[in-house]
């Protein structure tokens, strides 16, 4: 036995009625228990049985609170010991209960249920205990902008009014002012003083919202100077992204990943994605093969996972040269005969890499060919850094600037202006360099 479980003071005798009507007592040996709240065996906590009916429960389990709320679904849920009903799946790790064990249902709507131990996940649930707590009015899904007529609203973002358009015209040059990609055929919000535009569906995101990757609430924000990094994708971003409202907390997703939900209508999947696998496992992307340390959606009917980086390319798109819509595909779709049309390099066969291409014309570009490395990055924008500054440009020159660090011309469609000490400017391709340029 460890020094400090020797020392500590374990009591031998609880009483806890809303667990158990019954004293339990302190089981003195690990034992391979089930216990009959969370319904699972645990050598590693103390145990305490009931020698009355039966009954085993762990030693945190007794303790664990009656109402909360969790960021899989809309409700608070509630525990109840057993359920009433025999065949359900969780609505955290999309696995069958068992009706026999403790679970968290939610009584406003019969349909969710979750796993003890799923619904107290650090990431899932925000630790506060709400029974007898009342119900606050709810903030979720208020709306971004006012309605000033029929199709003008005013954008909490933008000072001036916004008119709705259906735009029949693709534009390379034209971005959202929320996402940051390009503007393609479709619904807009356009202002008429300036060339600040929304994408229909990014005027629409709420000004706050609960989200399934984080606890706590998000409300919606915009950045004139400053950059942040998703935590869903890890990408780069000065559009538009949603922070927790908890000020000691800094997590913060961009618009694209907050506007995924459960289940994920993935275009480039047969069956719905959920986000059902435990943060602790490291599973590979099936379409860049990365186990990095990014959220992933996964489907329960089959064995396909996609990180948010792919999740939320864009999967259909237009290309200036081409007349159709580009359709993203695997990287396994490629053959020996493809390249981009653009760098004119080979496409990687079966490789780690998806790409983009027009079935009619046969055109087939790579992603960051098309997109660039920071698609998030909004073009004509300075941000402030260490000894300087730097802009955001279009890659549109009669001739491409050679980057500093690759030492050869930019190929994707924007690059950075690296501006230090007012004197001296290093163009880079990618804001991944910048990391190697404040330390020089």
């Amino acid at each position: 036995m460890y020094v400090f479980c020797a020392q500590m003071k374990i009591p031998f005798f609880i009483d806890q009625p809303k667990r158990h009507d019954h004293t339990l007592t302190l089981f003195p040996r690990q034992a391979s228990l089930t216990c009959n709240i969370c319904g699972l065996v645990n050598k590693l906590h103390l145990t305490y049985i009931c020698p009355i009916c039966d009954f085993v429960a762990h030693s945190d389990c007794i303790y664990i609170p009656q109402t909360i709320r969790i960021s899989r679904h809309h409700h608070r849920v509630s525990f109840i010991s057993s359920l009433p009903f025999e065949e359900k799946s969780c609505g955290v790790c999309r696995q069958m209960l068992d009706s026999d064990y403790g679970a968290y249902i939610c009584k406003g709507c019969s349909g969710f249920v979750a796993h003890i131990r799923c619904a107290l996940r650090s990431d899932i649930w925000d630790g506060k205990e709400l029974e007898g707590v009342p119900e606050e009015v709810e903030e979720d899904d208020v709306e971004s902008f006012k309605r000033i007529a029929d199709g003008v609203i005013l954008h909490f973002s933008h000072r001036h009014h916004l008119y709705f358009e259906i735009s029949g015209v693709y534009n390379g040059n034209k971005f959202c002012q929320a996402c940051a990609l390009p503007v393609n055929e479709g619904n807009l919000y356009v202002c008429v003083g300036c060339d600040f535009i929304l994408h229909e569906t990014c005027a629409d995101a709420p000004r706050r919202k609960v989200h399934p990757l984080h606890p706590h609430p998000l409300k919606l924000i915009f950045y004139e100077d400053n950059c942040f990094h998703c935590k869903a994708c890890w990408r780069t971003s000065t559009a538009f992204g949603y922070r927790c409202i908890n000020h000691n907390c800094k997590y913060m997703i961009d618009i694209v990943c907050a506007s995924t939900a459960e289940p994920f209508d993935y275009q480039g999947h047969r069956h719905p994605l959920f986000l059902s696998l435990d943060p602790k496992e490291k599973p590979m992307c099936h379409i860049c093969r990365s186990t990095k340390d990014k959220k992933v959606l996964n489907c329960i009917e089959c064995d396909f996972i996609v990180c948010f980086e792919c999740a939320t390319l864009p999967y259909m798109i237009r290309y200036k040269h081409d007349e159709h819509y580009l359709t993203f595909c695997h990287g396994d779709e490629a053959s020996d005969s493809d390249w981009c049309e653009l760098c004119e390099g080979k496409l990687a066969i079966g490789g780690k890499e998806g790409f983009y291409e027009c079935k009619d014309c046969c055109t087939t570009l790579h992603i960051n060919c098309l997109l660039g490395p920071d698609p998030y990055l909004m073009v004509g924008q300075r941000l402030p850094v260490p000894n300087g500054e730097i802009f955001f440009r279009h890659n549109n020159y009669t001739t491409r600037p050679f980057c500093s660090i690759c030492n050869i011309r930019c190929p994707y469609p924007t690059f950075v202006s690296y501006i230090k000490d007012m004197f001296i400017s290093y163009i880079l391709c990618s804001s991944k360099h910048l990391k190697t340029r404040y330390h020089h």
